[in-house]
C-alpha cells in the first residue's frame, strides 16, 4: 500500500466536487439541456472513486446527490430552490470529508480509513519543480537541434562531391582509359561513386526528415509543458461565485456574480495566495455594498445586485479588480467608527475621503450595525491589504455614493501566459501583448510628421505620437530608411494611443512571460521575456511604457552613420547565454548566440563579428580550440576573443593566452561592469 493511499483520490475528488458545484450554480440560473445529466455523471464518477478507496460515507453522499437529481433527469423546469440547497449542502459535506483525508502518521499501524484534519497537499509545488526541469530539458534539447540542422549542409556537400566524382569517372569520348586505368577498374570506381552518392542522398533525406519531425514535436511538448505550468484564472471563479451566493442567501439579497479574464493563465501559487483576499472582496461587496432588493428598486436599480471580478495583466503586474453596483462606502460611518463611539475629534473631522478609505484598509473598522456570519467584526479589507503586501503588491479602493465600490489588488507577475504580436526592429525580435494592440497599418516615410517636439502620424483623423521601435530598444536613432514604409503597430497604453514603427510584423503567438533576472538590466519598456524554441530570450514590451516613450517630447537628434558591429556569444548553458545576451543588448550591442564551437565557426564564416565571447567547457570543440581555430584562419584572426569560464587555475589562464584570447574572465568573479569595459576596449 502506498504511504498516502488517498493522494490521487483527493486530487480527483476535489476536481469533481468543484465541477459539481459550478454546474449546480449554473442550474440555479435556469434550466439548460444536459446540466442534470452532467451532474449525474459527475456524481456517479465520484461515487465509484470513493468506493474504490473504501470511503463509504463519501460514496453514500454522492449517491444522495444522484437521488436528489434523478426525478429531474427529463424535466425542463427549473430545479426547486430547496433541491438546490440540498445539493449544495451535500457537496459541502463531501468537500469537508475529502479535505479531512490525510496521510496516516503511522503507515504500519494506523487505520488507513481514519479521518483527521487535512494537511496541505505538497504535490503542487513538487509538480511545478518537475515541470520546470522538464521545460529546461526540452529547451536545451531544442537548442541542440541548431548544430544538427547545420550538419545537414555538410552531408549535402558530401553528396555533391560524390556526384562530381561519379561525373569525373565517365568514360571519355575517345574511349581511352582514365589515367591509364583499365575499363574494369573505372567501372568499379564509377559503381562505388554511384553507391556513395545514393547513400549520402538517403542519409540527407532521412536526417532532414528526422530533424524536422523532432523540432515539431519538441515545440509541441514545450508549449504543452509551459501551459501546464500555469493555471487559468477562471479556476477562482467557481468558489467566488459560491461565496457571493451564500452571502446573499444569508442576508436575504439577490446577487449575480460575473468573472472576467478567466483565460489569463498564472502560476498556481499566486492564485492560491490571492484566493482568500478575493473571497473577502466578494463577501464585502455583498454584505456592505449590495442593497436589499426593495432599496435597489426604490433607487431605480435592477433587483439583483451585480458583483464582478476582472483579472487582467498590466505590464509587469496582474490586477484583480472587484466591483459592485451597490450603495458605495458610507464615509461618514467610517469616520464615526474611526472615533470608536466617542465624540468626533477635530483631527477625525478633517479626514478626507482618501484618508478614510486608507483607514478602512488598515482594518479594525466596521460600519456594520451588528455582527453576522458575514460582517461586523472589522476584519475585512485588512485581509486584502495583507495578502497584497505579502506578494509585494498593493491595494487601491475607490467608491462613489449610490454607484458602487471598486477594490483593485495589484501584484507583480512571476509567470503568465500572454498572447503577443511578434515584431522585428533593427534586427531585434520583440513581442507586444496582443490585448494592447488596436491595429496595424503600413505608414509611408512621408506620413511621419517631424516637428521640434517629436514625430507623429494621423490615425482616423487624430494626430498620435509615432516612435521607431529600434530607437526605443537601442536608445539611438535608427539608420536612414530612405523611402521605405513602416509596419506600424497601434498600441493602447495608460496615456493613450501611439504608433510604434517596426521593420516587420511576424504574426501572433502565445508565450509564457517571465520577469528578467536581477543581473539583466533593462529599460522601462521591457516588461519581461519569453523563450523561443531554441532557448533564446525574446523581450516582452510594456504597452504603457511604449506609449509614454512615444509621447515624450524629444526632438530628433543626429542619425548615426553606422550601427554597432555584432558580438557572438558562445556557450552551451542556456542561463549563461541569456544573461550575457541581456547584458550586452542592454548596453547597445547586437548579439548572436551559438551553443557550440562548431556552430560558432559556421556563423563566424557567414557574418562579420566584432568580438567573440566564448565559454571554455562545451561538448565537442571546447573554447580553447575554438579560439585556436579562429586565429589560424586568415579571415578571422583579427577578431578579438574573450574567454568566460568557471576554470580559474593558472594553467588555464596561460592556455587562454597561448591560444590568443585577449581577456580571461572567471564566472565566480563575474562583474558586469568589468566585462563591458573590457569589451569597449576591444571593440572599436
Amino acid at each position: 500500500m502506498p504511504r498516502d493511499p488517498y493522494l490521487y483520490f483527493r486530487v480527483e475528488a476535489r476536481e469533481l466536487v468543484d465541477q459539481l458545484g459550478k454546474t449546480v450554480m449554473d442550474l440555479e440560473k435556469g434550466a439548460a439541456p444536459g446540466l442534470v445529466a452532467r451532474l449525474l455523471r459527475l456524481a456517479h464518477t465520484l461515487k465509484g472513486a470513493a468506493r474504490v478507496v473504501k470511503q463509504r460515507d463519501i460514496g453514500d453522499q454522492a449517491h444522495a446527490v444522484e437521488g436528489v437529481l434523478t426525478p429531474y433527469r427529463e424535466s425542463t423546469a427549473p430545479l426547486p430552490r430547496d433541491r438546490i440547497e440540498a445539493l449544495l449542502g451535500l457537496l459541502d459535506d463531501i468537500g469537508l470529508r475529502v479535505a479531512a483525508l490525510a496521510e496516516p502518521s503511522d503507515p504500519e499501524g494506523a487505520d488507513p480509513l481514519c479521518l483527521r484534519p487535512a494537511e496541505p497537499l505538497r504535490t503542487v509545488r513538487a509538480d511545478i519543480t518537475e515541470m520546470d526541469e522538464l521545460l529546461d530539458g526540452v529547451t536545451e534539447a531544442h537548442a541542440r537541434l541548431g548544430p544538427l540542422r547545420e550538419s545537414l549542409g555538410e552531408v549535402e556537400r558530401a553528396r555533391h562531391l560524390a556526384e562530381r566524382l561519379a561525373g569525373g569517372l565517365e568514360t571519355p569520348a575517345s574511349g581511352e582509359n582514365l589515367g591509364g586505368r583499365s575499363q574494369a577498374s573505372t567501372d568499379r570506381l564509377r559503381s562505388m561513386a554511384d553507391e556513395l552518392k545514393a547513400l549520402f542522398g538517403g542519409i540527407e533525406r532521412s536526417l532532414a526528415l528526422g530533424v524536422d519531425r523532432m523540432e515539431r514535436e519538441l515545440k509541441q511538448v514545450r508549449g504543452a509543458a509551459e501551459h501546464m505550468r500555469l493555471v487559468p484564472a477562471a479556476s477562482l471563479f467557481t468558489s467566488l461565485e459560491r461565496t457571493a451566493r451564500d452571502a446573499a442567501q444569508t442576508l436575504g439579497k439577490r446577487v449575480i456574480f460575473e468573472g472576467r479574464g478567466g483565460d489569463v493563465r498564472l502560476e498556481a501559487h499566486l492564485l492560491d495566495a490571492v484566493q482568500g483576499a478575493l473571497t473577502q472582496v466578494v463577501r464585502n461587496a455583498v454584505a456592505h455594498g449590495i442593497e436589499p432588493e426593495r432599496d435597489r428598486v426604490d433607487a431605480g436599480k435592477s433587483p439583483e445586485g451585480h458583483v464582478v471580478l476582472v483579472v487582467a495583466r498590466r505590464g509587469r503586474r496582474v490586477v484583480f479588480t472587484g466591483e459592485d453596483d451597490g450603495r458605495g462606502v458610507d464615509l461618514e460611518a467610517v469616520r464615526r467608527a474611526a472615533q470608536r463611539g466617542g465624540p468626533l475629534s477635530a483631527e477625525t473631522r478633517r479626514l478626507g475621503p482618501e484618508d478614510l478609505l486608507r483607514l478602512l484598509l488598515k482594518g479594525g473598522i466596521s460600519t456594520s450595525g451588528s455582527v453576522t456570519e458575514v460582517s461586523g467584526r472589522g476584519v475585512g479589507l485588512d485581509v486584502v491589504r495583507e495578502s497584497a503586501e505579502s506578494l509585494g503588491g498593493e491595494v487601491n479602493l475607490r467608491t462613489e455614493r449610490g454607484k458602487g465600490t471598486r477594490v483593485e489588488l495589484s501584484v507583480p507577475l512571476s509567470l503568465a501566459s500572454v498572447e503577443v504580436l511578434l515584431v522585428e526592429a533593427g534586427g531585434v525580435l520583440a513581442t507586444i501583448p496582443l490585448v494592447a494592440v488596436r491595429g496595424t497599418s503600413r505608414i509611408a516615410a512621408s506620413d511621419v510628421v517631424r516637428t521640434a517636439s517629436g514625430e507623429s502620424v494621423v490615425n482616423d483623423g487624430r494626430v498620435i505620437p509615432f516612435v521607431p521601435l529600434s530607437r526605443v530598444l537601442s536608445g539611438r536613432h535608427p539608420l536612414p530608411r530612405g523611402a521605405r514604409p513602416w509596419s506600424a503597430v497601434l498600441v493602447q497604453g495608460g496615456e493613450g494611443l501611439a504608433a510604434v514603427g517596426a521593420d516587420r510584423l511576424l504574426g501572433t503567438a502565445n508565450v509564457v512571460f517571465r520577469p528578467l533576472p536581477d543581473l539583466a538590466p533593462a529599460g522601462a519598456v521591457v516588461a519581461g521575456a519569453s523563450m523561443d524554441e531554441e532557448g533564446n530570450p525574446r523581450i516582452v514590451l510594456d504597452p504603457d511604457a511604449l506609449v509614454a516613450e512615444a509621447g515624450r517630447s524629444a526632438a530628433p537628434g543626429p542619425e548615426p552613420a553606422a550601427t554597432w558591429a555584432p558580438v557572438l556569444v558562445i556557450d552551451d548553458s542556456l542561463t549563461t547565454r541569456m544573461l550575457e545576451r541581456s547584458i550586452l543588448e542592454s548596453a547597445g550591442y547586437e548579439v548572436d548566440v551559438a551553443t557550440s564551437g562548431e556552430e560558432a565557426l559556421e556563423k563566424a564564416r557567414r557574418r562579420e563579428y566584432a568580438l567573440f565571447l566564448v565559454d571554455v567547457e562545451m561538448p565537442g570543440m571546447d573554447g580553447f580550440t575554438f579560439v585556436e581555430r579562429i586565429h589560424a584562419d586568415p579571415a578571422l584572426r583579427d577578431i578579438p576573443s574573450i574567454l568566460v569560464t568557471s576554470r580559474g587555475e593558472p594553467e588555464d589562464r596561460r592556455r587562454g593566452e597561448e591560444v590568443g584570447a585577449l581577456a580571461y574572465i572567471v564566472k565566480s568573479e563575474f562583474d558586469q561592469r568589468t566585462l563591458l569595459e573590457r569589451i569597449r576596449e576591444l571593440v572599436v
